[in-house]
């Protein structure tokens, strides 16, 4: 897993004016905090920091903080709902050989069956892993499953030196019959209560 270095500066100034001001000029801003050490405000290149981010589980060599650098994982993002740019970001501080928790995409690989069709209940998976040596994907690979076969998180094969922490039996992909509708038909109870419904109704009348 590759470090990307982002330069940091040092934030002074807080609130939502500040934040504004500091996304005005083309910074996001940021906590780092983490060890037990009290949280630094910093501010962070918003276009380096967006390409970074593409990346899932970025190790981020945070500069300029501190008496040199630190390593960092980011833990929460948050973006504007509507146009979709960076408003802030918290950065964990990592360490080379430390474990740590985090969801990991799941990349589906292979062909669904004659006749199936694939349901994917979750799209990323919780794991720990060594900070430096976090999978970006973990491969899934669905040849060969049958119509009406299930695979379990216990089921996936997980990369060297990860471990899984989501629960053994949450349902990651199914392969359902592509001839039945999954839509859930309307119940008879349902249309019997409209239709006692209506009959008020006239009665009212």
């Amino acid at each position: 897993m590759s470090e990307v270095r982002i330069a940091a500066e040092p934030r002074t100034e807080f609130g939502k004016g500040a934040a504004r001001r500091t996304r005005r000029a083309g910074k996001v801003p940021a906590v780092l905090y983490g060890h037990g050490t009290d949280p630094q405000h910093i501010s962070l290149p918003g276009h380096e920091l967006m390409l970074a981010l593409k990346t899932p589980n970025v190790l981020l060599r945070v500069e300029g903080v501190g008496a040199g650098s630190e390593l960092a994982l980011p833990k929460d993002v948050q973006r504007d709902p509507i146009k979709g740019f960076l408003e802030h970001v918290d950065l964990l501080l990592v360490k080379s050989g430390e474990k740590v928790e985090v969801e990991v995409p799941i990349n589906v690989t292979g062909t669904v069956i004659a006749g199936g069709r694939l349901v994917q209940a979750v799209v990323q998976i919780a794991v720990e892993a060594e900070a430096t040596h976090i999978p970006q994907a973990i491969d899934l690979d669905i040849d060969g499953l049958q119509i009406d076969s299930q695979v379990l998180a216990k089921d996936v094969k997980l990369p060297a030196g990860a471990t899984l922490v989501a629960d053994d039996d949450l349902l990651i992909v199914q392969i359902v019959d592509a001839t039945v509708s999954t839509e859930p038909a309307e119940s008879v109870e349902t249309e019997a209560a409209e239709g006692e419904t209506t009959e008020g109704e006239g009665d009212t009348e």
